[in-house]
């Protein structure tokens, strides 16, 4: 034989075998193992939850505190400029909202649709690959009857692990346990007919608690936190949001039916205090988002509120409504960050308009609250201790309206990161209003939604044409440190490390990396297939330190309209989901 043909022979060889392995991958529903993970798998246990390693990232936000703090510091100042590309890997397309998790040297990676790959975390080589098929949307469906088909390219913005199992909670409302090791399905079970999921859920003592939504819709199928049990899928408890005819708040709807009491989604997984033993879930507001197509109901209670329960049973230990009776879509169920100041459990967050808030997490009392001062649409009432929507800016139904912020939100779910270094909190915001009108909705089954048309978008009065901000706030003040401005909206959660180091992408297809204490930009990279977006990370492989930076299109307002219309010069490409995974050169 020819030993120059050799390498191609064995080339195609190897292709071959490759296509082999991807086209069965394709298949919908089925795992495919192109490898496996080096070393015994260890059971994720109760103990490594409440303490993870810090080579690992076993949570959405790294830990049960949701403060998306690494305590690596390999890659900190003096190095942080010397990181370079170890690998990349192409992503399905849809709307980008991932959160990679690392465990023993595996990434597991969610897609938009629901895939999910298990990728070899230093070198980025496929381990396996679970595919879900759905129902797909036809167009022109009917909003009522039967579950609904899923719209493609739906985001899933995280997953959890636990045991030997990692747990995908699915558009179609579905929680999917897989074998962490294979791929393989373990089990799953129906949680909803005509709801979904869009984030993972967080794994307390072998119970995965999950949040529901697209709740918009008139449906008797109301949105709930559930707890399921982790080796057979069994429900446990399900807490429903809104206040049903007959339980506490229910009054606050006055003598609306329960059919007309939508909303309260849960977009965002919840945090966790093992001391207290207390589960943190933020709730959106009320659906439609104008008062006036609920009859003008009072509080809608629990809309707009952090909920705390009991994670056994689901019981409502306390609640606080940041925004009672909400009418313009401004709400605060994103984050909860558990962070104590001063000997106080605190739990602090930030939603839609910009208020920083601490509430006592034994009690929910409220402790402070700081505006930003961007804001338009609610006054702060100190004596009552809320933020109480504008008398003047009331909507009436097709008038039109100027709101700062945008139905967007100053704050998204872009989540803020804490720095026990420096007590402070890193916050992308967009700096942007519009004016719009909301518009009647029919009061009949099947029908709803948020009921409003954007009118116009414009730059906020005190944003100096830019959009994008990045805000360093001290925790105990909230005085804020320092900030950035840039035309470039900040597109991805923020990420602290123990390297003194705050990472953050934005629209224009950089990755940044700031000091925390200065805010000086120590590192910065645009060599991506499009804008960051999703949640970064950082985590080791074999003593080495990596960070992680989901790239993508998709994501709603912030990365699409708000941009088109008041950054029309920055452009992105429509497609490139990928994940980017950069390291420090070795030693020589």
């Amino acid at each position: 034989m020819n030993i120059g043909v050799r390498p191609f022979i064995v080339a195609g060889i190897l292709l071959g075998v490759c296509w082999g392995t991807f086209a069965q991958s394709r298949a919908p529903g089925v795992p495919s193992a192109a490898a496996a993970p080096a070393g015994e798998f260890r059971p994720v246990t109760d103990e490594m939850l409440r303490n993870p390693a810090a080579s690992d990232w076993l949570h959405w936000r790294r830990n049960y505190d949701g403060s998306g703090y690494s305590p690596l510091d390999q890659i900190n100042r003096q190095t942080v400029g010397q990181l370079q590309l170890a690998w990349a890997w192409g992503m399905e397309p849809g709307s980008q909202e991932t959160t990679p998790l690392v465990y023993g040297g595996v990434m597991y990676l969610a897609h938009p649709d629901n895939v999910i790959q298990a990728l070899d975390a230093a070198k980025g080589d496929l381990l396996w690959e679970y595919r879900r098929e759905f129902r797909q949307a036809a167009p022109n469906a009917p909003a009522a009857g039967g579950a609904p088909p899923i719209p493609r390219g739906r985001p899933l913005r995280s997953l959890a692990i636990y045991e030997d199992k990692v747990f995908v909670n699915t558009a179609d409302a579905h929680i999917v346990a897989l074998d962490a090791r294979t791929g393989k399905v373990v089990w799953e079970t129906r949680v909803a007919e005509r709801l979904s999921f869009q984030t993972g859920g967080l794994v307390v003592r072998g119970k995965l608690i999950s949040g529901l939504q697209s709740c918009a819709r008139y449906t008797n199928e109301k949105c709930a936190i559930t707890a399921h049990d982790t080796k057979t899928g069994r429900e446990l408890w399900r807490t429903v949001t809104l206040a049903q005819p007959g339980q506490p708040g229910s009054e606050t709807w006055g003598d609306v039916p329960p059919l007309f009491r939508a909303g309260g989604d849960l977009w965002i997984t919840g945090s966790y205090d093992p001391e207290l033993d207390l589960i943190y879930w933020g709730v959106t507001q009320a659906k439609p988002w104008a008062s006036f197509n609920r009859g003008n109901a009072g509080d809608a209670l629990y809309s707009n509120s952090t909920l705390a329960l009991n994670p056994d049973t689901g019981k409502m230990v306390w609640y606080y409504q940041h925004i009672p009776g909400d009418t313009m879509d401004m709400d605060d169920n994103f984050e909860n960050v558990l962070v104590d100041r001063g000997g106080r459990k605190s739990l602090f967050k930030m939603g839609k308009v910009g208020i920083l808030w601490q509430l006592d997490r034994v009690t929910g009392k409220l402790v402070s609250a700081v505006d930003l001062g961007y804001q338009r649409v609610v006054t702060l009432d100190r004596k009552r201790g809320q933020a109480i929507p504008r008398a003047d800016l009331m909507p009436k139904p097709n008038q039109v309206l100027e709101m700062c912020p945008t139905i967007d939100g100053m704050k998204s779910w872009r989540a803020m990161a804490y720095s026990p270094q420096t007590h402070a909190f890193y916050i992308p915001l967009a700096l942007a209003c519009e004016k719009g009108a909301f518009l009647h909705v029919e009061p009949v089954e099947g029908g709803g939604g948020g009921g409003f048309s954007r009118k116009e978008l414009f730059h906020h009065p005190e944003s100096g044409g830019n959009v994008g901000e990045f805000v360093a706030m001290d925790a105990a003040t909230g005085r804020v440190l320092w900030r950035h401005r840039q035309r470039a909206i900040f597109n991805t959660a923020a990420l602290t490390t123990a390297g003194g180091l705050v990472f953050v992408g934005d629209l224009n297809r950089h990755i940044n990396a700031y000091d925390v204490s200065t805010g000086e930009l120590l590192w910065q990279t645009r060599g991506v297939t499009t804008s960051p977006q999703g949640f970064p990370i950082t985590y080791a492989v074999g003593g080495k330190q990596y960070l992680a930076v989901p790239v993508g299109v998709g994501a709603q307002g912030w990365a699409n309209s708000i941009p088109r219309a008041l950054t029309p010069e920055i452009k992105r490409p429509s497609a490139g989901n990928a994940v980017f995974v950069y390291t420090l050169p070795d030693k020589k």
